[in-house]
């Protein structure tokens, strides 16, 4: 499987192959490709700082490598994550993203305790089973119907740093799947590219 990426700052078409050694031929899903976003509570900018990101990256990792799924793109804004991935074998999307998301609160929260952080008092809730929350309880996920969708939402995670003012390309920015679209080559080497 061959993919096109077509670099609108350049005009050239790149043509990249699937370079993720996790991915084997026996594993199968059972459901389409999904967009997912998860935002931080009250969109406030937990995620901000790289080591909050890298706790992020190394599950998503860690999803990848125990072929719970298969991880096509990605961006870790300061607020919120966008996602497209898809679940692989029997792995229902809602349990895989509950225990994502509540492992990397839980680490990100081990953190903040340690240094006693004052960020902490901002993420006190008042809930019945738990002191303090780094994620909005809804996430929003979207099954990729069609193709064109599929792509759509890639072009627009890729580009949500740009548009936030992080930099001026997308695969200028670490945290997503641009660089890898771009070139093939990525310290994400988990990725996996959607198979149409």
């Amino acid at each position: 499987m061959l993919v096109f990426f077509n670099n609108k700052r350049t005009g050239q078409t790149t043509v990249v192959k699937p370079t993720n050694e996790y991915s084997t031929m026996n594993l199968y899903a059972k459901e389409y490709a999904e967009f997912t976003t998860a935002t931080c509570l009250e969109w406030k900018p937990i995620i901000h700082q790289d080591r909050f990101k890298d706790i992020i990256m190394e599950s998503l990792r860690f999803l990848c490598t125990e072929n719970r799924v298969w991880l096509n793109a990605f961006v870790i804004m300061h607020n919120h994550i966008h996602l497209v991935w898809q679940m692989i074998g029997e792995h229902r999307r809602n349990d895989v993203q509950r225990d994502f998301l509540k492992y990397t609160g839980q680490q990100i929260l081990k953190h903040l305790r340690n240094e006693h952080s004052p960020l902490l008092t901002e993420l006190k809730v008042n809930a019945k089973d738990r002191t303090y929350q780094v994620w909005e309880r809804n996430t929003l996920s979207i099954a990729l119907w069609s193709t064109n969708v599929f792509w759509q939402k890639i072009e627009y995670i890729h580009n949500n740093p740009v548009r936030a003012g992080y930099c001026k390309y997308p695969e200028e920015y670490k945290y997503s799947s641009a660089e890898f679209y771009l070139t093939g080559k990525s310290e994400w080497n988990f990725l996996t590219h959607f198979e149409d």
